[in-house]
């Protein structure tokens, strides 16, 4: 099984990045071969002016369709997710998503924007084909401690939504595998 993971986040260091990196330790521990895409890296240009044929763009979007799943990570900005992750999902195929499971992985300030993932991200993977959306992962920056050592602690509760969701999204990742 392959899963690409789409980090929307345009800083690297960050709470979200703690999270996507124990999310993809648990991935792998479910037999996943997991490809990370970072859309803060791809060349601005290319995603301003919409270069669909791009080279990074290209290789963007093949590790997406390789994908027999695909966990799209964003912090909340402005009550949606970031800038950034709009305009690469608006350089994916029209029917990019199709057939694929997609986790929606969200990280904010406070429970107040809880419901950004059902309102803002999932109409758009929509369009993009994506039939299979799981309920997903917010998380509240008060789970995710800084350490001392410049590290980050998540806390047990948080680790253990993401243990069920990425169980979740293996066994449906499975079931739509033997499916086709």
């Amino acid at each position: 099984m392959k899963v690409t993971v789409i980090n929307g986040n345009p800083t690297l260091g960050s709470r979200l990045g703690a999270v996507i990196a124990l999310t993809e330790e648990l991935l792998r521990g479910e037999g996943f071969e997991v490809s990370h895409l970072n859309v803060g890296e791809l060349p601005p240009e290319d995603l301003i002016h919409t270069k669909f044929e791009s080279e990074a763009i290209v290789k963007a979007n093949a590790l997406v369709a390789g994908a027999d799943a695909v966990i799209v990570a964003s912090p909340v900005y402005q009550a949606s997710y970031t800038g950034v992750l709009k305009t690469f999902l608006d350089l994916v195929p029209q029917k990019g998503l199709a057939g694929k499971v997609i986790l929606p992985l969200f990280i904010g300030g406070s429970l107040a924007h809880l419901l950004t993932i059902d309102y803002a991200l999932k109409p758009v993977l929509s369009v993009l084909g994506a039939r299979y959306i799981l309920g997903g992962v917010y998380a509240v920056d008060t789970q995710v401690a800084r350490t001392e050592a410049g590290g980050f602690e998540i806390a047990e509760e948080l680790r253990s939504r993401l243990e069920d969701n990425v169980k979740e999204l293996a066994r449906e990742t499975q079931l739509r595998q033997q499916q086709s």
